[in-house]
């Protein structure tokens, strides 16, 4: 986990399930990636509740027993936010407020408040205010639990709309307003995108946290902002790249998540263009992180849903310098050999081996293996080139001395 500074963090505790659908040690996978989050957010987690049950609570999510130690727990060491791994329906938000008597956070509410915080631009704000606009429609009467019933008796009889259905009605204009305003920002991005000539679009793809950004400033030679937390990019950005005397248009683009939801993907949808327009992907992946594999299934799921699974690709392996396979001891008979005790070289021999010359190895941060993705993508971006202009054929030569 990341060095943190001394700064005043929330108090937080953590609660995860584990059923058929999630086994103990994937549990523990989200857990720890809910903790990231959470210190993304600003909180400090100072402690995990698992509970294992088949189906959940419709209450409460987790059982009565769980919840009451959850709750010894919570008010002995004043805790700000209790964070469920799970998304909570409005009922069981409700329900575990009135219990906990502190703030109720899911994984969902929690990425939202991560992209609030992370927003610059007034297009990325707007898309992250109607994802939270959305997700806070049906949880209105958890909120103002005040305004469920209109007050009855003398004078309070007759037409009209309770408070609650005020507030709902006033949400739904705000969608309105906040969904017409970004079809509107949309063709002007388009009208932009439009004005770029007919240049070679490549897009940065992947996981959040694997180096986009990193990678971004060393082949571009400029300072987007890169951070090691959790969705330190939001916004599209978009710079001229030439590789020898080849230019293309290079896009990095917000980082995908294991359970985004499904807000967010809905009003990022158009931001993501840049990866639909794009003519070669690189999907960038952190080879250190003991779940890559799942990172690169999970941004293989969200690019299907925006139509671009079928994109020309190549698979970069970021971060070749943290890389650290597990050993198993000469006296160790008992412990089989997994994944996990896999060198990199091993692992090309895997897989790995099918995506071929697709798949390359380097580190961002340390340059290694730079001058080999170079002459990789500018192989790429020469062959789309040439294909939708034959003619420049002779401007850029096959082989270059120095990319």
């Amino acid at each position: 986990m990341l060095e943190k500074k001394t700064i005043d963090h929330e108090k937080a505790v953590l609660i995860g399930i584990i059923n058929r659908e999630q086994s103990e040690e994937k549990v523990t996978e989200y857990l720890d990636e809910l903790e990231f989050l959470t210190y993304t957010a600003g909180g400090e987690v100072i402690q995990r509740f698992v509970q294992r049950m088949d189906v959940p609570n419709p209450k409460t999510l987790i059982g009565s027993g769980k919840m009451e130690e959850v709750e010894a727990f919570v008010k002995k060491h004043d805790i700000g936010s209790v964070i469920f791994d799970d998304e909570l329906t409005p009922a069981q938000q409700r329900n575990i407020e009135k219990l906990l008597r502190c703030k109720i956070v899911d994984r969902t509410s929690l990425i939202l408040d991560i992209f609030a915080q992370r927003a610059q631009t007034s297009y990325a704000r707007t898309q992250v205010e109607l994802a939270q606009y959305e997700y806070l429609l049906p949880r209105l009467t958890g909120l103002w639990t005040h305004l469920e019933r209109q007050r009855g008796g003398i004078g309070m009889r007759g037409p009209g709309e309770t408070e609650i259905e005020t507030d709902r009605r006033i949400v739904r204009d705000r969608i309105s307003l906040l969904k017409k305003k970004l079809l509107k920002i949309d063709r002007q991005m388009e009208t932009q995108r439009g004005n770029r000539g007919a240049l070679v679009r490549v897009a940065l793809v992947g996981y959040t946290n694997v180096g986009k950004s990193t990678l971004m400033n060393v082949i571009s030679k400029s300072e987007v902002f890169a951070e090691n937390k959790l969705f330190a990019t939001l916004d599209t950005t978009v710079r001229k790249v030439v590789i020898g005397n080849l230019p293309f248009l290079l896009s990095d683009t917000v980082g995908f998540i294991r359970k985004l939801p499904t807000q967010l993907v809905e009003s990022f949808k158009s931001t993501l263009d840049e990866v639909r327009e794009a003519d070669l992907l690189l999907h960038i992946v952190d080879i250190s992180h003991p779940q890559f594999e799942e990172h690169i299934e999970s941004v293989n799921k969200i690019l299907d849903e925006i139509d671009s699974a079928d994109k020309n690709a190549i698979m970069v392996f970021n971060k070749i310098d943290q890389y650290k396979h597990a050993e198993i001891d000469e006296d160790d008979l008992i412990t089989e050999r997994n994944e996990r005790h896999f060198t990199i070289e091993e692992w090309k021999k895997t897989w790995m081996q099918r995506v071929g010359d697709k798949a390359l190895f380097i580190s961002a941060l340390n340059k290694e293996n730079l001058d080999e993705f170079r002459k990789r993508v500018y192989d790429e971006v020469r062959d789309i080139h040439v294909t939708r202009f034959p003619y420049n054929n002779f401007l850029y030569p096959e082989h270059l001395d120095q990319y």
